[in-house]
């Protein structure tokens, strides 16, 4: 009947248990292999370029659609992703960081982006990609909130000062336009720029200031999972198969809707979360007022006992 769970007679609590097996919050390009599967369909994709790079799970993907080379782009990779390139032929590990390691790399068929998820960084990707592999199509990841108008740095940053906006440390929420330490935080992890909007600013603004240098270029959002755009050049033979293919996804108002239906009950968690550490701070310290208050009651009892014993004493 379905792809996915919906529980039987006979085990009616399926759908609960993959429920609460997922992540309580959907991050992964991995999501989105149906859309990947319709663009390996319609396209020729043999040779993948994958900047940023998960736990290398979303990597194999394309090698099980089809693509026989898969340049898996991570600066910094774990363990984990060692050891998942490690055991595929089809993958291969780069730790050049991104843009400047784009002509380094065969032409691909397919680039999917998911490294920073900033301006700077994501317009450089993508100038580059659209002068120098017009037949390519480009996945990307976070083009709508919170990133699609804000930039994010992970720390330490090598872009340039001239590269960067203002940071905080706070983050984001749907709550408000401000950012808040309740909010959608990085931890040390990443910075995000104090202002959203404005010029040079988040994911979608380099997708909009590229396809302005190139309007032979068609844009594609699937509203799910803080968004996943899909560019590929207009006059491609395979252009109008790939755009209605992609119509049930990219013009969902239902998958729009529950995207920020997600969003809103994650950033309520996140503050409810903020809120009771706050509360448990201030339970720690009442309890540390108490045991001192304690400490001179039973100080001031002792004194007590000891007066009383000089009286007995002196009768």
């Amino acid at each position: 009947m379905t792809d996915f769970e919906v529980g039987t007679r006979e085990d009616p609590h399926a759908q609960p248990r993959a429920a609460r097996n997922a992540p309580v919050l959907l991050h992964s390009m991995s999501v989105f292999r149906e859309i990947f599967e319709v663009v390996f369909t319609r396209r020729e994709i043999r040779t993948v370029v994958e900047i940023g790079v998960e736990s290398g799970q979303v990597s194999g993907i394309y090698a099980e659609l089809g693509a026989s080379e898969v340049y898996c782009v991570d600066p910094a990779p774990t363990e984990r992703v060692r050891e998942t390139v490690k055991a595929h032929d089809a993958l291969h590990l780069v730790t050049v960081p991104s843009p400047e390691v784009l002509p380094q790399l065969p032409v691909a068929d397919l680039y999917v982006l998911d490294g920073d998820h900033n301006y700077a960084v994501v317009k450089g990707e993508l100038a580059w990609i659209l002068e120098h592999a017009p037949d390519a199509v480009v996945a990307m990841h976070d083009v709508l909130w919170p990133w699609g108008r804000r930039d994010l740095y992970y720390e330490p940053s090598a872009l340039s000062p001239r590269d960067r906006h203002p940071v905080s440390e706070d983050g984001p929420t749907v709550w408000h336009d401000g950012l808040t330490p309740a909010g959608f935080v990085g931890l040390g992890a990443f910075t995000v720029a104090q202002q959203a909007g404005g010029e040079r600013n988040g994911v979608l603004t380099a997708v909009e200031d590229v396809l302005a240098e190139h309007p032979d270029w068609r844009f594609e959002l699937v509203p799910a999972v803080f968004g996943m755009g899909l560019l590929y050049r207009t006059e491609h033979e395979s252009a109008d198969g790939l755009q209605r293919a992609l119509r049930p996804y990219t013009s969902s108002n239902l998958l729009a809707a529950m995207e920020n239906n997600r969003i809103a009950l994650y950033t309520r968690v996140l503050q409810l979360q903020f809120e009771a550490a706050a509360q448990a701070g201030h339970l720690d310290e009442l309890a540390g007022t108490v045991a001192v208050q304690r400490r001179e009651i039973d100080r001031l009892t002792a004194e007590l006992h000891r007066a009383w014993a000089v009286l007995r004493s002196g009768r």
